[in-house]
């Protein structure tokens, strides 16, 4: 016989992944719960919350500022080689 779980607990599950960016697998077994179980309640709740999907979570923020310094960097490199081309371009025309 299944078990019933409250809205509240399934709601608390779902954010558990959602929030946190954790691992459904790690969520369930830490509840006793089947991973089946955690995985449709977390696409059950993204479909009554649609504003959650345009948050990011803390792991994306940070990936967000990583790779946006990184690509700062990269322009300037982009900018410095292209100037060094320019310059030995000229530099070896007779």
């Amino acid at each position: 016989m299944p078990r019933k779980y409250s809205a509240e607990f399934k709601s608390s599950i779902a954010l558990e992944v959602i929030e946190h960016s954790r691992p459904i697998s790690a969520v369930a077994k830490e509840n006793s719960v089947s991973e089946q179980s955690v995985s449709r309640w977390v696409q059950i709740y993204r479909k009554e919350h649609p504003e959650l999907e345009d948050q990011l979570n803390e792991s994306e923020r940070d990936e967000l500022i990583r790779l946006r310094r990184q690509n700062a960097r990269l322009k300037e490199e982009v900018e410095i080689l292209g100037k060094a081309t320019a310059f030995f371009a000229k530099k070896s025309q007779p």
